[in-house]
């Protein structure tokens, strides 16, 4: 039997079609996941209008689509640490395109609601399962990077859905946005199937003989020389294969990790429901402005959302992640509080929305970067989607807020304000890990050997 280390294999291997093919589906599986959060948001005050209700009667909505976000966090993206990355990713993008698309023949906001929720079980699955696949498929001196242009096509779906608010929703109604949210997920279905291999790294921990495995790595590098008599592995440690549980993400000295990370995602992700879900409804009940001009304004800041993401990637792939995601959330509550005070009509405040962007996309993906580098594979998806869960949480109770800062006629500087804490907490909480987390290792290198 020959020892074949999958790990060393994925390092040293150059950037070839396979990876290629793999982050632009996977980028394409975040566009719709970006693009599905932010468009509900951008069009709400068309939907309550079509069924003739207030603005705040969304918030019951919002809420259901959170709710059904945390639920499909927790319960759907741990099966790809059982079943896969590339089987669920398939039949997340089949269910939820498919509960979107239904969605139009609603009759009533409730009716709504209930299949937002139903839809969110699936696509809050996604971007883990697709993050999870990039990570495993990628060299590591390219990982992060890798993660980060994935992620790009998540700020590319949030302008996308601008499209809609701004051009589409007069001549064609808040149904094209559901039309196209439910088309590109199932076209996803056959692209996953045709040039996506299931993850060797996820394969190798699960059975060693494989022999998919082998025929992976055949069409990754034809040059390779392979006997099938191969064990396939992770590393040189000899580690016995293990299934994912769970409580993984707990156990081995993780649990502190786990929980600073959970409140970090609670509050990042609290923060970016609300903003997804409200902001421009705030911007036109509290300043006037229509949701179309809002709606351009925001597609003009894509490019703020896109520049981050790179940035994050590209810094993370050379410095700590933890010295370099806090400042990007302490620019975030800084942005926040200057778009509630700079005028829309000037110059700056186009400037501000780029910069909230930036980092607002950068640290989130930050996150998420810094999520597939402290896990190994076969609790991966499991940690992304369970922290995205924890982050849902947030979401649930900030649409309620949103909701109530239109009916008591908050004004912008007091609501903005007050989100901006949240990304502050952030930073803090980040900040914290990075030195309990020097502590820790430091802890470690001073005991004594085994013998």
């Amino acid at each position: 039997m020959t020892r074949f280390d999958v790990e060393a294999f994925i390092d040293r291997q150059r950037i070839g079609s396979t990876q290629v093919a793999v982050l632009l589906i996977c980028g394409l599986v975040a566009f719709i996941d970006g693009f599905d959060i932010f468009m509900v948001g951008k069009i709400a005050p068309a939907i309550a209008a079509d069924f003739g209700e207030a603005p705040e009667a969304m918030a019951f909505l919002f809420v259901c689509q959170q709710i059904g976000l945390a639920a499909g966090a927790f319960l759907v993206s741990p099966l790809a640490d059982r079943f896969g990355r590339r089987r669920m990713l398939i039949w997340s993008c089949a269910f939820f395109g498919t509960i979107t698309l239904l969605s139009v023949q609603a009759q009533n906001l409730n009716q709504l609601a209930i299949m937002r929720g139903a839809a969110g079980l699936f696509m809050s699955a996604g971007l883990p399962m697709a993050l999870a696949l990039v990570s495993e498929m990628t060299p590591d001196r390219r990982r992060s990077t890798f993660i980060a242009l994935s992620l790009v096509g998540y700020s590319s779906g949030s302008a996308a859905s601008g499209a809609v608010a701004a051009w589409l929703i007069d001549g064609y109604g808040w149904e094209s946005g559901f039309w196209i949210g439910g088309i590109v997920p199932l076209l996803c279905i056959p692209l996953l199937l045709l040039f996506v291999p299931e993850s060797i790294k996820f394969r190798a921990e699960r059975n060693p003989r494989d022999p998919a495995i082998a025929k992976t790595i055949r069409r990754m590098d034809a040059s390779v020389q392979l006997t099938g008599d191969e064990v396939f592995v992770l590393g040189t440690s000899g580690a016995r294969p293990q299934k994912a549980r769970l409580t993984d993400i707990f156990t081995g000295g993780r649990a502190w990790m786990t929980a600073i990370l959970w409140a970090a995602c609670l509050l990042s992700m609290t923060n970016i429901a609300l903003l997804a879900s409200w902001l421009p409804t705030f911007f036109q009940e509290m300043q006037g402005i229509p949701i179309q001009r809002f709606a351009i304004s925001a597609m003009i800041a894509y490019l703020g959302g896109v520049a981050g993401m790179l940035s994050i990637g590209y810094l993370m792939d050379r410095f700590s992640a933890t010295r370099v995601i806090p400042v990007y959330y302490l620019a975030l509550a800084a942005a926040l509080v200057a778009m509630s005070w700079v005028p829309f009509e000037s110059t700056l405040f186009i400037a501000v929305l780029i910069a909230w962007n930036f980092v607002q996309t950068g640290g989130q993906g930050g996150l998420n970067t810094l999520i597939t580098q402290i896990y190994p594979p076969r609790m991966r998806s499991t940690a992304l989607g369970w922290a995205g869960g924890a982050g849902r949480i947030g979401g649930v109770i900030a649409p309620v807020y949103g909701g109530f800062a239109i009916a008591q006629n908050f004004s912008l500087q007091l609501t903005l304000g007050l989100a901006a804490f949240l990304p502050f907490c952030v930073a803090v909480l980040i900040s914290f890990l990075g030195v309990a987390g020097s502590r820790t290792s430091m802890e470690v290198a001073k005991e004594p050997a085994a013998v």
